[in-house]
């Protein structure tokens, strides 16, 4: 595996580890405020705090670099009306359905990923969709409890699967051409403006209920936002975007010990027997590109002595 491929794939699993332990903090902090002042909240929070490291770069790299990069505004709006999407129909559909559901349906992200990267002429290798399948069964047993039955909430939750599926691969298609830093404090900007234009009409805003609110959203804000975003966006630079979902679809593996360590949720058989498909199924992708890549090696270095 290319040193560029093992890093992508270490900054990928510190962002699913953040963000699983990520649903733990919007769980506390829906007891203060609703998920659209929190997401505005947060994403803003995001925003801001990556201005100063862009800053900092910006002074050090010299002018022409500057150059290479396209503009930012397009794929920043492109990527935070996804962002938005994604995570406003996975909050509305959790009204409507149970949490088990939702975890599977927006799970299902990692197999929507290759499939809608068909249209971009993205060719998967066969170990990726095995991979796939397996963090799907996984998520499966780890998230569902009851029989499955698509109702008006599951609905919302399966729409909002597929933006997160296009978000993973808009940022694949723009990290390798834009400011990766600059790219997701624009989009944490735009989806936090869509969210506080929503929660304005859907919601009530209380500083209180805010302040209340403060360690979950700054959590969420900082560390959900501002460093795994960010983490997704320069990880992706090296690495295929069908790939990346599965190692982030693990983020519900650290959402589950997330919420057994911290809200003393217990995690059944028929939980760690989907965690154990998910890691499962990362593993096998990453030995499947690793073997592939090997044997390329190996077929490049015999051609070259031919």
């Amino acid at each position: 595996m290319k040193q560029g491929t093992l890093k992508a794939d270490i900054l990928l699993l510190i962002t699913a580890t953040i963000w699983g332990f990520a649903f733990v903090a919007q769980r506390v902090g829906m007891d203060y405020v609703g998920p659209f002042t929190f997401n505005a909240v947060r994403f803003a929070l995001g925003s801001l705090s990556l201005i100063p490291l862009i800053l900092l770069l910006q002074k050090r790299q010299p002018r022409s670099s500057e150059l290479k990069h396209k503009p930012v505004l397009k794929g920043a709006i492109m990527a935070g009306v996804a962002l938005f999407a994604g995570a406003s129909l996975q909050q509305a559909g959790l009204v409507y359905t149970t949490a088990g559901n939702a975890g599977f349906i927006t799970g299902l992200y990692v197999v929507i990923v290759p499939i809608l990267g068909l249209f971009w002429r993205q060719r998967p290798h066969v170990g990726t969709w095995l991979g796939a399948i397996l963090a799907a069964v996984g998520l499966y047993f780890l998230s569902v409890t009851e029989s499955f039955a698509i109702s008006f909430g599951d609905l919302l939750v399966l729409i909002g699967a597929f933006f997160w599926a296009g978000h993973v691969l808009l940022i694949g298609w723009l990290a390798p051409q834009t400011d990766s830093l600059k790219l997701a404090s624009a989009q944490f900007a735009v989806c936090s403006i869509l969210s506080l234009l929503t929660a304005l009409v859907v919601e009530v805003i209380t500083l209180e209920a805010i302040w209340e609110a403060g360690v979950p959203i700054l959590y969420g804000g900082l560390g959900s936002v501002g460093i795994a975003y960010t983490l997704q966006v320069i990880a992706q630079r090296d690495s295929h975007p069908a790939h990346s979902a599965i190692i982030l679809s693990l983020e519900g593996v650290f959402a589950a010990i997330g919420g057994w360590l911290l809200l003393n949720e217990m995690l059944s058989l028929r939980g760690f027997f989907g965690c154990a498909l998910m890691l499962a199924g990362m593993i096998f992708s990453e030995m499947v590109v690793f073997f592939s890549q090997k044997g390329r090696s190996l077929q490049a270095a015999t051609n070259h002595r031919h």
